[in-house]
């Protein structure tokens, strides 16, 4: 399975916080030019790089002289605009050892859940890779709220592989990989070098998230490896410190862990769909409609849908669940929240009677909704 690897021609490559700072003092930049010189080795090979870099909270609060990380939002602004300064500049150095362009891409969840933005960036990206810029890709912390914000860069990291197809997402961190049991507490704790993806029970290995510098943990590396498998890209979750990680991953080591799914990956737009993150409102069904959704792949009507909660307007994201609250699908929704309480129930021959008009007899289309078995 590591000969994956071996071929993989395009790459993202994400680094964590706790590998990017040195315990909180701002920018480790020698482990940051012993990660450039791999990349460009990667580069000069002939594969393509997409980086992925948390650190310019972190590096923000080093450089504002703050005793711990802040908590209100616009401290944190705050901090990721002074420090994604130095993060930039630092790898911006490291590369211009080799004459390599680096540009800066820096993005929300807006960007990623609006089809057009979306787009746009797939193809600036795309465009950057094919002139041999290494594109530094981050969240955009100096704006987001939580209503827009993606969470944590292992997150990113997979809908950024899922935005270019790549090959192979690498989460660098300061772990070895995923352990059967935790290695904190248990010397018998063995390091899985391969797990499937999208086995719930290898979620439940990875445990809560969470640490001091950063927002994420082992439990989102599993879950950005779930998402990223949609596409059919391998995902290696493996230690940063490592001497030679990313050369070592290439050449076929067997270090850390590989996770693949045995699923068929999703075609373009469906993985779009899933990977929004946030929905808007929630549409509960009964058994005969979940059950037209996964046995046909049918459009979503009306007759089948017992509630509807949130507020949303027409072409929003909705989650569709069982009367178990199992999620069932998510598409984008033809009316609105207000005209779909109407409509609950009913049967499309009925929708100018009760609206005055009739937009599609569908409350979501089969081609703009991805069901989930």
């Amino acid at each position: 399975m590591r000969e994956r690897l071996r071929t993989a021609k395009r790459w993202v490559i994400k680094v964590g916080s706790s590998l990017l700072t040195a315990n909180g003092k701002g920018l480790d930049h020698h482990i940051i030019g012993q990660w450039t010189t791999q990349i460009e080795s990667l580069l000069a090979d002939g594969c393509q790089v997409v980086l992925v870099s948390s650190g310019s909270i972190a590096e923000g609060v080093a450089r504002l002289k703050l005793t711990q990380r802040p908590t209100h939002v616009h401290e944190l602004q705050a901090a990721a605009a002074v420090g994604q300064m130095g993060l930039i500049r630092a790898y911006e150095s490291g590369f211009e050892r080799f004459d390599r362009l680096t540009a800066q891409i820096l993005l929300t969840h807006d960007d990623l859940s609006d089809r057009r933005r979306y787009l746009n960036a797939r193809a600036t990206i795309t465009t950057l890779l094919e002139h041999g810029v290494l594109p530094i890709v981050n969240e955009n912390d100096t704006v987001t709220t939580d209503e827009i914000k993606l969470g944590d860069n292992d997150t990113l990291g997979a809908q950024v592989a899922n935005l270019i197809d790549a090959d192979v997402l690498v989460l660098l961190t300061d772990q070895t990989g995923l352990f059967d049991a935790d290695p904190r507490g248990n010397a018998d704790a063995t390091l899985l070098e391969r797990a499937n993806a999208s086995d719930p029970a290898v979620l439940a290995l990875a445990g809560p998230a969470g640490s001091t510098l950063g927002s994420g943990g082992m439990r989102t590396k599993v879950l950005a490896a779930e998402r990223a498998a949609q596409n059919g890209t391998t995902t290696v979750i493996a230690d940063g410190r490592e001497p030679g990680i990313l050369l070592r991953l290439k050449n076929g080591e067997p270090l850390g862990t590989m996770l693949t799914s045995d699923q068929k990956p999703l075609d373009a737009r469906k993985r779009w769909l899933a990977d929004h993150l946030r929905a808007k409102g929630t549409l509960t069904l009964d058994e005969g409609a979940c059950a037209v959704l996964r046995e046909r792949g049918s459009s979503l009507l009306a007759v089948g849908v017992r509630s509807c909660d949130g507020e949303f307007s027409r072409g929003e994201l909705v989650i569709c669940k069982s009367a178990s609250g199992a999620e069932v699908a998510r598409g984008l929704v033809n009316y609105s929240s207000a005209d779909t309480r109407k409509l609950l129930g009913q049967s499309s021959e009925r929708f100018e009677a009760l609206l005055g008009y009739t937009s599609e007899p569908e409350l979501v289309h089969r081609d703009n909704m991805i069901v989930f078995q």
